[in-house]
């Protein structure tokens, strides 16, 4: 019997798999095959003690305890992490580890009087921690793993949160080989910080969103303040104490025990504010001397500013002094406000990731990125969940308002209410508890009961009232009013009023809102005793916060906070609105959006290898050498698809003539409805169907069961099968571990923080919610650092943050180069995080094209603007111009063949402010139309 050529071949292809099979299985029993990383693990970090001069006279030496961390490719820029007070370089290393995947050579170090580092701590004083963080400078020029600009001048970046921030701005205004930082939840002045006077004589202009009053004499905050000084206060052991050179004879006074570890001048400073709660002028000139403001004149680097929207001890107002400082300076600023602070959370794995972005663009030396420009992002936080998250809705406009562009957008909502006089009782007890130092996330957690804390004892406070609101109003900054305080003849007072002034969003059901969880201290001084009004401009926490139609505004001000120094002698003043009886709140003009651009460290890559027996993968690897025809026309585009056909017996095809292009960097939603062909489109793209007709192409190499091109691609199709004793972890090192790929290229740390489980990984799967083994699921598709993420339904299962956080690492994600292809039925989801959208109906394309050439219809346009009425008067002077229609705050308006860029022109020339112009439509309306759904 003759044997076909193809069954011969068949035949040859079998017998040369088993005289495989069985020369590996001969090497393995002789242990000749050592299996090798394919990839080089970063270096050891490598510590160690830095001596440095210590204080203006250098007689004193200091160490400083630091650990280096260096990538795989060395030299490279180098970042120096500094921490918060009260830490030490254990707390920066996990973010010192992400930037270290991101190709930067790290140092971390605890600062003096921490850790264990030498020296007494001296707040960042120009002559301590400052010319320490130069002398590491230093040192880090030294080193071979640090790339460098000039013999001594490394190529560095510098960040820190709170304490850590200060040091970034202060070292880049007295050390010009620093070349960016990104300073975060950090001060600009620590005297106002922690002595806030929020009420001034003068008018405040409010040019940017958060500019407050800012001035001297202010209200001590002795909780924050005692909470910091007890962290550093402990006396140092002998040990740790700083080194004397030889010769400089005896050794100073005995280490007091009430100073603990600080300088006798920061010592003598705390106890002057503690006795009273004012500050001499000594004291001010040490907090002056302490702070960015007296160095941001001399800032010129790049400078990513990051602050927390909960934080009563930094507030919105320090990052916003900071931006108007640098860029008066000439420095490039872009400002950050996260749903995170001193009472929240820290900056999380998105966060550091635009911050290893704003470094990686601006040092250079690694994986480039795009430019992350001097966008203003702000989070919207929601109410807090069930399980305790809190939903964010991320906003960006294109610059910080009153820094870069116009000024910042404000409404005036007229308050009501009768001067009232309001009693400061003896010794300031008891107090009101409306500020919990640290206390925002238990207040958050409390739900209702958190809700019932914040509270104003009768007599102590003056309250007024907006009306309720007709239409939704977002404060973004700080509001303003005017209030005009007086003393009360006839009554016990002084001539200085101390007061809290804070706001209250109020529900139609009278529930009461403290918003910011904070309040704004206020010192009046010099009140005339013959009972005149002294008015003056009061600043009211820095928040972010939606107010609903119906909800209305109350402002209160109280005489007693339990988190400040108060006045110990019984007073009454009064208390009432001046000016234009009204609240002035900003309202900065943005657009919800996912965070700019993506680290590439926490964005790990996603990937998804089949499971398949070690003989078929073999049979595939040998066939496709004599097969696979590479098109070298098509090598770096992901995915060409080309006539695609499928059909079935009896039944009608699922797909008819598909024809698209996925190209890097792009995110491609696939749309369409039930019917449409697209999971089965999905499942020939992945190699799991074969066509009928027609040819797909990943990296210019066609598609077939287990072809090695598909180990470039991550894919989620179906709910993957998870092993319910295990944890999730180990589901994850189990799978990885069938591919047959090293160990070190999986990845998992990362991959489990950014699908938000690494809390959670070492718990059993059973124990998981629906939206975790979703989040579980996602996190398998990570694994291997894929170059094309093809995703069906990704969000099924997730709540709204955690939608939002998956658009924002997919769009990141692309930015580094990749490409992602979305199934999804969320059409929202899909304009929002797609750049690219293909419509299927009936087996084949209906549409493909970007996001706005989809959603284009007609040449109708859609201008947002400041007065829609004399827009629409302005646009029918326009000959030839279609129909115009004001909506809201919108103006419809058919071009019929005008430019949109004519139009804009006119309604300049007419005074009205275009705030955005886009097509008419949305996706989902576009959506209908091409799938002929529009009626139903």
């Amino acid at each position: 019997m003759s044997t076909s050529p193809r069954r011969r071949t068949g035949l040859v292809l079998l017998a040369l798999i088993c005289v495989a099979l069985v020369a590996l299985g001969a090497l393995l029993w002789t242990g000749r095959i050592h299996s090798q990383p394919e990839t080089t693990p970063a270096p050891k970090p490598r510590a160690a003690m830095v001596d440095v001069l210590d204080g203006p006279q250098h007689r004193q030496r200091v160490q400083i305890d630091v650990t280096l961390y260096a990538p795989v490719e060395t030299p490279a820029p180098a970042i120096l992490l500094a921490h918060g007070f009260g830490g030490s370089k254990d707390d920066t290393a996990a973010q010192a580890r992400e930037l270290v995947g991101r190709g930067f050579t790290v140092l971390t170090y605890s600062a003096r009087g921490f850790g264990r580092s030498t020296g007494k701590i001296a707040l960042n004083h120009p002559d301590y921690e400052v010319a320490d963080a130069r002398q590491l400078l230093d040192w880090l020029a030294r080193q071979p793993e640090v790339q460098r600009d000039h013999d001594g001048d490394p190529r560095v970046g510098v960040t820190g949160g709170s304490y850590g921030g200060a040091l970034a701005l202060m070292l880049a205004g007295t050390d010009p080989r620093v070349d960016a930082i990104a300073p975060t939840m950090t001060y600009n002045d620590l005297g106002q910080a922690l002595l806030p006077n929020n009420a001034t004589r003068q008018h405040i202009r409010g040019l940017t969103p958060a500019d407050g009053a800012g001035t001297d004499d202010g209200v001590f905050k002795q909780t924050w303040a005692g909470m910091l000084f007890s962290s550093g206060g402990a006396p140092r052991p002998p040990a740790q104490r700083p080194q004397r050179f030889a010769g400089d004879g005896p050794p100073g006074a005995q280490q007091s025990l009430t100073c603990g570890n600080f300088t006798a001048e920061v010592c003598a400073a705390y106890s002057d504010i503690a006795q009273d709660g004012t500050a001499t002028k000594p004291t001010r000139d040490l907090l002056d001397r302490v702070s960015p403001k007296t160095y941001n004149s001399r800032v010129d680097v790049p400078t990513l500013l990051v602050q927390g929207e909960k934080d009563t001890l930094f507030g919105l107002d320090q990052a916003d002094a900071n931006a108007r400082q640098i860029a008066r300076a000439g420095g490039k600023v872009k400002t950050v406000w996260f749903a995170g602070g001193h009472d929240g959370n820290p900056p999380d794995a998105e966060l550091r990731g635009q911050i290893a972005d704003w470094f990686a663009f601006h040092l250079g030396g690694v994986p480039p990125v795009p430019d992350p420009g001097t966008a203003f992002q702000f989070d919207i936080a929601g109410r807090p969940q069930r399980d305790g998250e809190v939903p964010v809705r991320t906003m960006t406009s294109p610059t910080y308002p009153g820094v870069a562009s116009t000024r910042t957008p404000r409404y005036g909502l007229e308050l009501t209410g009768e001067p009232t006089p309001v009693i400061n009782p003896p010794g300031g007890s008891p107090a009101a508890t409306t500020s919990l130092p640290g206390a925002g996330k238990v207040l958050d957690a409390a739900g209702s009961l958190g809700q019932d804390l914040p509270r104003d004892l009768p007599g102590q406070v003056a309250t007024f009232r907006t009306e309720p609101l007709e239409s939704p109003l977002t404060i973004s900054g700080t509001p303003r009013t005017r209030l005009a305080v007086s003393a009360v003849r006839g009554q016990p007072t002084s001539s200085d009023a101390v007061l809290f002034a804070k706001l209250y969003d109020v529900g139609p059901n009278g529930q009461r809102t403290l918003l910011g969880n904070t309040v704004s201290p206020l010192r009046v001084t010099n009140l005339p005793a013959d009972g005149k009004p002294v008015e003056v401009d009061v600043s009211l926490p820095g928040l972010v916060h939606p107010l609903e139609t119906g909800h209305r505004v109350e402002l209160a001000v109280s005489t007693t906070d339990q988190a400040y120094k108060l006045p110990s002698e019984a007073s009454v003043h009064r208390v009432g609105l001046a000016g234009d009886r009204e609240l002035s709140v900003p309202s900065v003009h943005a657009t919800a959006s996912s965070s700019g651009t993506v680290p590439v460290a926490p964005l790990v890559g996603i990937g998804m290898v089949f499971l398949l027996a070690l003989l078929v993968w073999l049979v595939s690897l040998v066939r496709r050498r004599f097969h696979d025809e590479v098109d070298p026309q098509l090598v770096d585009t992901p995915l060409a698809i080309d006539g695609l056909r499928k059909s079935y017996p009896d039944k009608k095809d699922a797909v008819t003539d598909l024809s698209m292009r996925v190209e890097r960097g792009q995110i491609v939603g696939l749309l369409g409805p039930n019917g449409a062909g697209k999971t089965t489109a999905l499942r020939m793209m992945l190699g799991l169907l074969r066509p009928n007709k027609g040819q797909i192409r990943l990296f210019g190499h066609k598609v077939t069961a287990g072809a090695p091109v598909l180990s470039r691609v991550g894919a989620l199709v179906e709910a993957p099968g998870f092993l319910p004793h295990l944890s999730g972890l180990d589901n994850l090192r189990y799978y990885w571990a069938a591919t047959g790929r090293p160990m070190l290229q999986a990845h998992l740390d990362e991959v489990l923080q950014i699908a938000g489980l690494d809390t959670a990984a070492k718990r059993k799967v059973r124990s998981y919610s629906q939206g975790m083994k979703q989040r579980l699921a996602i996190a398998q598709a990570m694994l291997g650092l894929p170059e094309l993420l093809v995703l069906d339904e990704p969000t099924n299962g997730l709540d709204p943050p955690q939608i939002h956080q998956m658009r924002a690492i997919l769009r990141r994600y692309a930015s580094t180069g990749r490409s992602v292809l979305i199934s999804s039925h969320l059409l929202s989801e899909v304009e929002q995080t797609c750049t690219h959208v293909v419509v299927m109906h009936g087996g084949k394309v209906a549409a493909a094209g970007t996001v706005e050439e989809i959603t284009a219809v007609d040449g109708e346009v859609t201008f947002v603007v400041d007065d829609p009425r004399n827009a629409a008067i302005a646009l029918n002077t326009v000959e030839g111009l279609g129909r115009v229609e004001p909506e809201g705050n919108d103006v419809h308006v058919d071009l019929a063949g005008h430019q949109a860029s004519v139009l804009v022109a006119v309604l300049v020339d007419a005074g009205v402010a275009v705030h955005q112009v886009g097509p008419r439509r949305r996706l989902e309306d576009a959506f209908l139309q091409l799938v002929g759904e529009e009626q139903r």
